[in-house]
């Protein structure tokens, strides 16, 4: 199956979930059967190489194709198009490295092929890295891996929130600080039939109730003494995840975008039938909402552009994502105001496209330190 006839299945799908909105913005949680049409779409093979079986070329390559299958099923729910995106992002660590330093290649390419054959099976991969307190910031990980009694398998200990897809990924990608080391890795969760209840280990601690995302059971979860599996390229954290460019970033602005132009689209409706009876204020609202739809347009292309060209990637697409988060906010709060109060009522979907871009807007990649750099180099060019 190649990346166009996913895309064709993906929009057939966000189709369908088009004729579901209503009943789908007020979901508080995830339903497998829409996974299971997306499974049958051929959405996971965007965590597979080409060489593996998959549609993952390069990230110049693939960054705006998978962005477009993001984009495109967002027109459909934005939460279960947030959940896909963690997909391939967290597996782009094994996409966008095929070859790293001796002595880890050939320990690497066992992993690789092991990842790369549980999505060829059918698993949803996902990430609960964040902590309490930590701003999204890996190396101030408090979790604890110790090395258990197998080689590349730890047992580890720590308190997780944000882990969107919680019950239906197979696999989650979280951080620790290995015992006696002194800088945070990568390690991933084999989290198929474990129960919550803390007998396996884990226990959920706060469900997700956000008033955007409502549905992508970003759960928190505390884990004690459960098995793990490092990355077989240990250390290095930043160095992996600089070599991803923008693609990340870019994955999650998709979502957002989606959500705008949908919100739009719907908005455009509605405002004809009333271009007569706007009053003053409702018309100047409306076309600023319209002109940051067009800005949004402008950022989101110049980002993947950026990516594909290999030109300062990272840092643009950091720039293009923190722009379009406040547009978004921006222009969706700007179409409530002009449609009136009753777009905050649950029955009208504006309201819930405003909370979603509020929710995903600075929602910050769980590894690296993207917009900690944005401001080191913007700061060093002033210099």
């Amino acid at each position: 199956m190649d990346a166009r006839t996913i895309l064709e299945n993906v929009r057939e799908v966000s189709a369908r979930f088009t004729t579901e909105r209503s009943e789908r913005q007020q979901r508080r949680g995830l339903v497998a059967a829409d996974f299971a049409q997306l499974r049958e779409a051929g959405f996971p093979l965007t965590g597979v190489p080409v060489d593996h079986g998959g549609i993952w070329e390069s990230v110049r390559q693939s960054t705006r194709p998978l962005c477009e299958l993001l984009r495109t099923l967002a027109h459909g729910d934005s939460s279960v198009a947030l959940v896909c995106a963690m997909h391939p992002t967290v597996l782009v660590f094994w996409l966008a490295n095929a070859q790293v330093p001796a002595p880890f290649q050939a320990a690497w390419e066992a992993q690789r092929r092991h990842i790369f054959q549980t999505v060829c099976e059918g698993a949803w991969w996902g990430t609960i890295a964040s902590e309490p307190g930590s701003g999204g910031d890996l190396t101030k990980t408090q979790a604890i891996a110790r090395p258990g009694p197998t080689d590349g398998v730890y047992r580890w200990t720590g308190h997780k929130q944000f882990g969107s897809g919680s019950g239906m990924t197979s696999y989650m990608i979280t951080a620790a600080m290995p015992d006696g080391e002194t800088a945070p890795d990568l390690f991933f969760l084999d989290m198929r039939q474990v129960a919550w209840d803390g007998r396996a280990g884990v226990t959920l601690t706060a469900a997700w109730d956000g008033h955007g995302m409502a549905a992508t059971q970003s759960h928190a979860l505390r884990f004690e003494d459960f098995p793990a599996t490092r990355i077989a390229w240990p250390g290095r954290l930043s160095h992996r995840a600089e070599g991803t460019g923008g693609h990340n970033l870019c994955l999650f602005t998709a979502v957002i975008v989606g959500i705008v132009e949908t919100a739009l689209a719907e908005a455009r409706q509605q405002v004809a039938r009333r271009r007569e009876t706007l009053r003053a204020y409702e018309r100047v609202e409306w076309t600023r909402a319209e002109q940051e739809g067009w800005l949004i347009q402008q950022a989101y292309e110049g980002m993947l552009r950026a990516v594909e060209a290999d030109r300062d990637g990272r840092r643009n697409a950091v720039q293009g994502k923190m722009a379009i988060a406040e547009l978004a906010e921006a222009a969706t709060g700007r179409i409530c105001r002009v449609l009136g109060g009753g777009t905050f009522s649950r029955s009208s979907p504006f309201g819930h496209w405003y909370e979603d871009v509020r929710a995903l807007g600075f929602l910050r990649p769980p590894w690296g330190l993207a917009y900690d750099n944005l401001f080191t180099s913007s700061l060093a060019a002033l210099a």
